[in-house]
């Protein structure tokens, strides 16, 4: 039985299907968009409301090039309104890739023989941190297969050993999960380590779509993924993230299906997810798709901007599975998060390894393979505010309370100030002079415009604090 958001709400039907394939296709298929209607959900978002699956729908159906640039201009005025020009920045890391699993889409699936398989032990994590604290990294997201190896216990243990790399004036501060599954007693456990947010992607939301994906393994089982995050709510992680892996069934419908588990987890536990992602399908070690659902750039684009309208104060991430070209042009329409210095063999980050990626080694293609500091730099070169800020998850601003200050848009009066103090950070202790020159001019005009709001942060104190992080402090945040 599928249960929609109204009838959520009661504890006992949390924890249950919510996905129906013929309402999300019945939205796509018979709702009509036309000038005077897109118009109308650009401005309901603007107002900061989110969107229903019908005018969402409106969004998809707009086939009219004129209305697809007004509803990148709305999601790029949007994100302005909400996020300012903040980019907040992580890096993935990869811990083990021995994997039960046999997705046709991966490149650690059980049936590849040629993959190159890897648990990194305690000294080796801890050398792969100490390489991303010396490249200015704050924020990690540690990525593992599904295997019994990767334990509940053993996801906290590694939590913990990463958390207390100290390198210089380094350290993390924020750990994500991008792990599998869990019963609720296991999310308790790798609750208590202290994460942040736990990332489950469903990767098609398609049921049918979905079994002809997975032919093996727990991930088989697509009710049990769709309702994981319910158990990790019901095991108090209030900070989730979902995705979808776009290229496996209509990118329409996959929008559809983020919208309805946005408003299945809101209308069940009084908060959406913290993050939604979107990666597309890259090439892979013995790739085997079958069937061809390729988004191209355009639809890319389109499909991202539709997103931030649809939930206007949830995060968005962008991977480095795309190129640098389109990654520039798609952060304007509302991506909050992307990745930076990625590498995703296992160890690399602290050995030597050829630049050349080995599909072997590694999940997936990446074609964006800057440094940390190549993106920085093109980001204050291009007016926006890099940041590694971690003040949320460290106050307690998560999950419901933290809907409680971003809604009223609060978000400028902790997030501008707290990003501005870890750039400054980064710039003084990792940044080349260039980069640190053009940081430092857009920090100044990011001070500047936030005087002329009247809820920002005390001005005259986030400018005390700057010139204590010049003279050496850490760690300083609202």
């Amino acid at each position: 039985m599928i249960f929609t958001p109204e009838k959520c709400a009661l504890p006992d039907q949390r924890m249950k299907p919510f996905i129906d394939p013929e309402e999300l296709w019945n939205y796509i298929n018979t709702t009509v968009s036309d000038r005077e209607s897109v118009r109308a959900v650009i401005a309901k978002s603007l107002d900061k409301k989110r969107l229903t699956l019908h005018e969402t729908a409106i969004l998809i159906n707009a086939t009219d090039p004129e209305l697809i640039e007004e509803i990148k201009e709305g999601a790029r005025e949007l994100k302005k309104r909400v996020y300012g020009n903040r980019i907040v920045l992580f890096a993935p890391l990869y811990v083990g890739n021995k994997c039960t699993n046999n997705c046709k889409y991966c490149g650690f699936r059980a049936s590849n023989k040629q993959a190159v398989r890897k648990t990194l032990s305690d000294q080796e994590l801890i050398g792969e941190v100490e390489a991303l604290e010396d490249n200015g990294q704050k924020r990690l997201i540690l990525v593992y297969g599904e295997h019994p190896e990767y334990s509940p216990e053993y996801i906290a243990h590694t939590v913990r050993t990463v958390y207390g790399v100290k390198k210089g004036p380094g350290e993390i501060r924020r750990v994500n999960i991008n792990a599998a599954p869990l019963e609720i007693d296991g999310f308790r456990i790798v609750k208590e380590a202290g994460i942040g947010t736990y990332q489950i992607f469903q990767e098609t939301y398609h049921p049918e779509a979905y079994k002809t994906y997975h032919l093996g393994g727990k991930k088989r089982d697509f009710e049990y993924r769709l309702t994981a995050l319910d158990r990790a709510q019901e095991a108090g992680i209030d900070d989730v993230g979902i995705g979808a892996l776009f290229g496996l069934y209509d990118w329409r419908y996959e929008v559809l299906g983020l919208v309805r588990h946005t408003n299945h987890l809101e209308a069940c536990y009084h908060v959406g997810p913290h993050t939604i992602s979107f990666p597309r399908i890259q090439n892979a070690s013995k790739l085997d798709l079958g069937t061809d659902y390729t988004v191209t750039d355009e639809e890319f684009a389109r499909l991202v901007a539709i997103l931030r309208l649809a939930v206007p104060y949830t995060g968005m991430i962008l991977t480095a599975r795309e190129n640098a070209r389109l990654r520039h042009e798609v952060i304007q329409f509302g991506v909050s998060q992307i990745d930076g210095g990625t590498k995703l063999e296992l160890g690399s980050y602290s050995a030597s390894v050829n630049e050349e990626q080995d599909l072997n080694r590694e999940q997936f293609q990446i074609n964006d393979n800057r440094s940390l500091n190549e993106i920085v730099d093109e980001l204050v070169g291009n007016d926006f505010l890099p940041s590694f800020c971690t003040a949320c998850y460290r106050r307690g601003r998560t999950g419901e309370h933290f809907m409680e200050f971003s809604v009223p848009g609060f978000i400028k009066r902790f997030c501008s100030p707290n990003a501005m103090l870890t750039l400054a950070e980064y710039l003084e202790d990792y940044a080349p002079a260039d980069t640190k020159k053009k940081g430092w001019e857009v920090i100044d005009k990011n001070l500047d415009e936030l005087q002329q709001h009247e809820d920002s942060v005390n001005i005259n104190e986030l400018r005390i604090r700057l010139l204590r992080v010049k003279s050496g402090e850490r760690d300083l945040y609202f």
